[in-house]
């Protein structure tokens, strides 16, 4: 079974679209699979409000016109890019975040590959709202991160460093799983990273402890690997969390960060505190499993 037969791009058109585009294309052009390109038209009612406080006469004409005038866009759109590689353009209506989850979901897909952020109101937050909610609600990987307008070309992006950070939650078999698989098909490198805080809730814990969690790490770490089996070099950091974890990955010359979706508690902490940081933080793309 292939490690990821389907890729799902969701595109709103900005720069940061189309380094995600060059990520996807790379990926799907070594994995032979196919990739989707989606774009969510939101109906005109629900950007301004009740049609009783709008001028014009039709709002589902004003939507099926702009969905008519993105299908010819998106047809258009990275063409020579993705040229010899099988692509599907798809245009559908509705609310973008559980849109994409779903037709993510319904068509099997194991991978989305999107910006953390694009245009509209969210651009100067760490997260658009819909990265955001695909990010909590997909049922597949998502790989992000905040730097994809400076993608290289498809030719030139390579994989040879997988750093994964875990944090010994419930998922952590599964993340540390999906990076092996993808650094194995890559022929790639493969780094374990774990992050112990120096402090919490203003307490600062002493090099006696710290050294006591890396000992117990290392254990906990070297038992996994045994289970699955997989075999990584191991990187026990301090400190901060997030720049603990980014700064391993930038050290290490990292091409993709692999974390968990921080559901449960633990070192990394819940998606939308720790997570959030290290996509913003992070020197190369980050894959949330």
């Amino acid at each position: 079974m292939p490690f990821v037969s389907r890729i799902l791009v969701p595109i709103e058109f900005s720069p940061r679209c189309q380094g995600a585009v060059q990520y996807a294309g790379a990926l799907a052009c070594h994995l032979h699979c196919e990739t989707t390109l989606l774009h969510v038209v939101t109906p005109f009612a629900n950007i301004y409000g009740s049609p009783e406080g709008i001028a014009f006469a039709d709002n589902a004409d004003v939507t099926a016109g702009w969905v008519t005038q993105t299908k010819a866009e998106l047809e258009g759109f990275m063409c020579v890019e993705l040229q010899g590689l099988p692509v599907t353009r798809v245009v559908l209506e509705g609310d973008p975040a559980p849109v994409i989850a779903d037709f993510a979901a319904t068509g099997k897909f194991g991978l989305i590959v999107m910006p953390t952020h694009g245009y509209g109101p969210f651009r100067r937050f760490l997260l658009g709202s819909v990265t955001a909610k695909v990010l909590h609600d997909a049922c597949c990987p998502v790989w992000t991160g905040p730097h994809m307008e400076q993608a290289p070309d498809r030719a030139s992006i390579r994989f040879r460093k997988i750093f994964c950070a875990i944090d010994f939650g419930p998922d952590t078999g599964a993340v540390l799983e999906w990076a092996a698989n993808f650094a194995q098909e890559f022929g790639a490198a493969l780094t374990i990273v774990y992050a112990i805080p120096d402090y919490y809730g203003g307490i600062y814990f002493d090099a006696e402890w710290r050294t006591e969690m890396s000992r117990n790490a290392r254990e906990q770490i070297a038992a996994l690997q045994g289970e699955l089996p997989i075999h990584a070099e191991v990187s026990i950091e301090t400190g901060d969390i997030p720049a603990a974890v980014s700064s391993a990955a930038q050290q290490g010359n990292a091409d993709v960060l692999v974390i968990g979706r921080g559901r449960a508690s633990g070192a990394l902490g819940r998606l939308r505190a720790n997570a959030y940081a290290i996509l913003r933080e992070s020197p190369c793309p980050v894959v949330t499993v």
